[in-house]
């Protein structure tokens, strides 16, 4: 509903959107600016800026951020340019397994650690406090989890694995890893250190500029396309006076 601000009418929404901006291309409707490109996006293969004497976005890798408009609350690159990093672990059917109301999948507890006398341990040479996982022993009468890694939740963790004794694995290897048979050749990219990224970039055609379609990578890769988009949750109030 966020995302169509721009399209309502007496809380009606009258039209839906595919990108952060209005219409289903990449090119905007002003009449002023008719026909510009609104991302920095690949346009088919090889075409990253069109040809000289007749550009289209005018660049063949990231551009500055104000280089194109911004959507209906004022920020700027919400697709194209860069894909972004964002925290959740992949699984396919995620949107099956989570609630409606800001889904996540990927949580992981911690707690301060504490000392013999049950101080919290002193910060490291960096500031932080020292964390360690929130044991079993305290999760035992929570309705909302029992442990304190969740990335694998329904999928790979001893709930939605049918060996008996599963439940008491406490490592990927004793949970994800058990979904498939690697002795018959059966492998997946998709485990616990999947993460999700999305938002298109330069390097991208327009398809993965639409939020709603996401890919995967190994939380411990990199690529010349990826990075993060700088924008926080609302602070306070969900609406304002």
């Amino acid at each position: 509903a966020y995302g169509l601000i721009g399209n309502t009418l007496n809380e009606r929404v009258l039209e839906r959107k595919v990108y952060p901006w209005n219409g289903h291309y990449t090119r905007t409707d002003d009449k002023k600016y008719y026909g510009d490109f609104v991302a920095n996006t690949r346009r088919g293969r090889g075409d990253y800026m069109g040809i000289a004497g007749n550009l289209n976005d005018a660049a063949y890798n990231t551009a500055p951020v104000k280089s194109y408009w911004p959507n209906d609350y004022g920020l700027y690159n919400m697709g194209g340019n860069v894909a972004e990093w964002v925290m959740d672990v992949y699984r396919q059917g995620s949107h099956d397994d989570v609630t409606e109301l800001n889904p996540f999948r990927g949580n992981y507890f911690e707690t301060k650690r504490l000392l013999e006398d049950g101080t919290v341990e002193e910060r490291d040479s960096i500031g932080k406090l020292p964390m360690v996982p929130v044991s079993d022993f305290k999760n035992d009468r929570r309705r909302n989890y029992r442990q304190a890694d969740n990335k694998n939740y329904l999928d790979g963790d001893w709930a939605s694995l049918l060996e008996s004794d599963a439940w008491t694995g406490t490592t990927p290897a004793e949970s994800t890893d058990k979904m498939y048979r690697k002795n018959e050749q059966i492998y997946s990219l998709v485990g616990d250190k999947a993460r999700v990224y999305k938002g298109g970039s330069w390097k991208d055609i327009q398809y993965w500029a639409a939020p709603g379609n996401r890919r995967y990578l190994d939380e411990d890769e990199s690529t010349d396309y990826i990075g993060f988009r700088c924008a926080m949750a609302r602070l306070g109030p969900p609406a304002s006076k």
